[in-house]
């Protein structure tokens, strides 16, 4: 649970407990005095159950790594940093494990890895490219990762052609398709979008990220 939530939860909870405070010391009768705390009660839970049913509870659950994740945390820090020194973006690759295997070890790609050995914390594709941000660099370091470096090359350059920023992934390099067919197009854009965007951010506490920064 994070912050909004709990804030949340305390100011209710102060909120309820003066409301109970002034049934003891109010003058009405005691059936008034309960009455409107019962009613104070009442609106605490409906704004509560329309705060859970628009997901602002559900998504301070949806930040924190799976109970699947936690055993290989140190393995991945470790990893990361012997490849990518101290200042490793542990939270991408672990988003990337995750999308990878579910953290399963029994998964197994096309290609033949399984578990961990899915994802590769080699630096090779990231060298190869050059972007205006870390986080622009790596979400092209992924899509090469995903559907090879060469097809990276070329939509960049159609990019420009396009009079688009070749250097920045997110709303330019990525709108544009080289030749790909359609599901293969698809299927890469969604993947350096759910990595970054989406399940990073449940790992920075394992480590940094490209695109989003810790608290």
């Amino acid at each position: 649970m994070n912050w909004p939530q709990i804030t949340w939860i305390v100011c209710m909870s102060l909120k309820l407990a003066f409301e109970a405070f002034r049934v003891f010391i109010r003058t009405e009768r005691l059936s008034v005095r309960a009455g409107t705390f019962l009613v104070h009660m009442a609106w605490v839970f409906f704004v509560a159950m329309l705060l859970w049913c628009g997901g602002f509870f559900s998504q301070a659950c949806a930040a924190q790594p799976p109970q699947a994740a936690l055993q290989y945390r140190d393995d991945v820090i470790r990893n990361a940093r012997l490849e990518w020194g101290l200042s490793a973006p542990v939270a991408d690759f672990a988003a990337q494990l995750h999308q990878e295997s579910g953290w399963r070890p029994d998964a197994i790609s096309p290609a033949g890895a399984q578990g961990l050995a899915l994802v590769s914390y080699d630096r090779w594709l990231w060298q190869r490219v050059s972007a205006a941000s870390d986080c622009e660099r790596m979400a092209m370091t992924l899509s090469g990762y995903n559907g090879g470096l060469g097809w990276v090359q070329r939509d960049r350059r159609l990019a420009s052609q396009k009079g688009l920023d070749s250097t920045r992934w997110f709303g330019h390099v990525a709108t544009v398709n080289a030749g790909r067919n359609a599901a293969s197009w698809r299927e890469n854009r969604h993947y350096p979008q759910r990595i970054l965007r989406e399940l990073a951010p449940r790992y920075l506490t394992w480590g940094g990220s490209s695109c989003v920064a810790s608290d």
